[in-house]
């Protein structure tokens, strides 16, 4: 916490500092300087510099805040292995491309910033999907442990799956400031064929055909009986 001078009374945090950078690079764009953030939270640099290390350490704490807004579309349940997977795919990247249509200037923040000097530790890498791929993984195991089925492989699959829609949504914004209708609905048909594609060549490699318009935990059901029934 950081106690203004004004009477002494006002804290300001790190979440209030994000916040105050989020709103920055909404309304200034994807290049913010520090003076600007420290204004708009209401403090001064040196005031914000004890609350974050350096510009490295604001970056990682604004694409951490942003995965969770990302992650917080698909949903932390198994409601989605109930309905069929494109349908399912479909709904999580319309709530995706809402979101950031929400903050289409901190996407383009995070996405040009990959690589930041970090203070007392040479480079940081920073990698904008890292911590939804660990999320998504987390996910994805619970329901593989589930069913069961062999969860070998899955950490490259959320990383191919989250690096690939990273991608194709800087693509996405990189026709205009503000996408059309139209081509929001043509980012959500080509993620959710592209993410349906990673997650069904997973499976085949497993001796699983999936069918995109059937509910996976009903594929996987009709798997295992027949597994039983060769046993």
């Amino acid at each position: 916490m950081v106690r203004s001078s004004a009477g002494g009374t006002r804290l300001v945090s790190r979440q209030d500092i994000v916040d105050a950078a989020i709103r920055v690079i909404d309304r200034a764009g994807p290049r913010p300087s520090m003076d600007d953030i420290a204004r708009e939270a209401g403090i001064t640099k040196p005031r914000l510099y004890r609350q974050f290390a350096d510009k490295g350490d604001l970056f990682t704490e604004i694409a951490a805040r942003m995965s969770r807004r990302a992650f917080a579309a698909a949903g932390a349940d198994m409601t989605l292995m109930l309905q069929p997977p494109r349908r399912a795919l479909t709904r999580v990247f319309g709530e995706y491309a809402r979101g950031i249509l929400e903050h289409p200037n901190v996407f383009r923040y995070l996405g040009q910033a990959p690589v930041i000097q970090q203070s007392g530790s040479g480079v940081l890498q920073l990698d904008l999907g890292r911590e939804a791929a660990l999320r998504l993984e987390k996910l994805a195991r619970s329901v593989a442990e589930a069913v069961p089925l062999d969860t070998a492989g899955l950490d490259y699959l959320s990383r191919a799956l989250t690096g690939a829609v990273v991608s194709i949504t800087d693509l996405w914004l990189s026709d205009s400031d503000t996408p059309s209708a139209a081509q929001t609905a043509e980012f959500v048909a080509q993620a959710t064929e592209l993410a349906w594609g990673l997650i069904d060549g997973f499976l085949r490699r497993q001796g699983i055909a999936a069918d995109p318009d059937v509910p996976i935990f009903t594929t996987f059901a009709e798997v295992n009986q027949a597994r039983s029934t060769e046993c």
